[in-house]
């Protein structure tokens, strides 16, 4: 078999058995391709079955050379995966990847917004326009429920509990977790689905997506990034941001107010709370809080 076998025979098992999305998929398979494309450029026959470690350590040296110490780390940590994978069927005995190093890195925190510059960025969107009601309705969501940009594309009107004040979210894995949103949300939504959503031509198997594009049909990720980058411009924000930094900006500005790391864990959906914990680091004034409020020689 060729690379390409092992590849399709991997991505089915990252679908079916790990429940990881599309988007999860792709990258994984992208670090395998870029291996292939460096044995191709070597002029190497070589297998998955037989690649050895010095080949390896020959292919993670050039992209050293190409792509910063973050991005080398992905692909080593893709790469062991796929190979454990192998390992797991009985097609390799061993790991190639097993001695090679991954690069130290820092933990980059998040970018966040003030309050300030979100209320900003909101006001800034032309509501003249049917587009505009929806992206408000998207942007309040974003920032009010803390939601990742695939959760929000893909979000259903059959997942709004408006009445029990939840909307259920199909996150990483498929893995399913109720979260609040508040009124004025709900408000936004409310608007846009019965006096905009409404009026659009909406094709097959969309019928149930919350938020639609002009033609109808679900939204792309991109979309999404560039509303927030032309808002950014619009509204002379000096900072690099993305639909993630919304959801950054939601955790922070909990923890800021008093909400402690297990409900914002359950409410981000992330899996481990260290995850979580990063957003300690963005506000120290939360750590002196702590010691103020419960040690006991306060």
């Amino acid at each position: 078999m060729n690379w390409n076998v092992y590849i399709k025979s991997y991505q089915s098992y990252l679908k079916i058995e790990r429940g990881l999305s599309k988007n999860t998929i792709d990258n994984y398979t992208l670090d395998i391709e870029r291996l292939c494309l460096f044995l191709e450029n070597n002029s190497s026959a070589v297998s998955p079955i037989n690649i050895g470690e010095e080949t390896i350590q020959q292919f993670i040296y050039s992209v050293s050379k190409e792509v910063n110490p973050r991005s080398q780390a992905r692909i080593i940590s893709g790469l062991k995966s796929f190979f454990s994978y192998l390992i797991f069927e009985d097609y390799r005995s061993n790991n190639p990847m097993e001695l090679i190093e991954t690069p130290k890195i820092g933990r980059k925190l998040p970018d966040t917004l003030s309050v300030k510059e979100i209320d900003a960025l909101i006001s800034a969107i032309d509501l003249s326009s049917n587009e505009g009601e929806r992206n408000r309705a998207m942007l309040e969501t974003l920032y009010g429920s803390g939601l990742r940009v695939s959760e929000l594309v893909t979000l259903k009107i059959s997942d709004l509990f408006f009445k029990e004040g939840f909307i259920k979210i199909t996150g990483k894995g498929n893995k399913q977790r109720f979260v609040p949103i508040a009124n004025s949300t709900q408000k936004y939504i409310n608007f846009y689905k019965d006096n905009v959503r409404i009026h659009l031509n909406i094709k097959k198997g969309f019928e149930d997506t919350l938020f639609l594009n002009r033609r109808g049909a679900q939204l792309s990720r991109a979309m999404l990034f560039t509303i927030i980058k032309d808002l950014a411009i619009k509204t002379a924000l000096n900072k690099n941001i993305s639909p993630h930094t919304l959801r950054h900006s939601f955790a922070t500005h909990l923890l800021e107010n008093g909400a402690d790391l297990r409900s914002i864990q359950l409410m981000l959906g992330h899996e481990s709370i260290t995850t979580t914990e990063i957003y300690v680091h963005l506000d120290r004034k939360f750590l002196a809080q702590v010691i103020n409020s419960f040690h006991p020689r306060k």
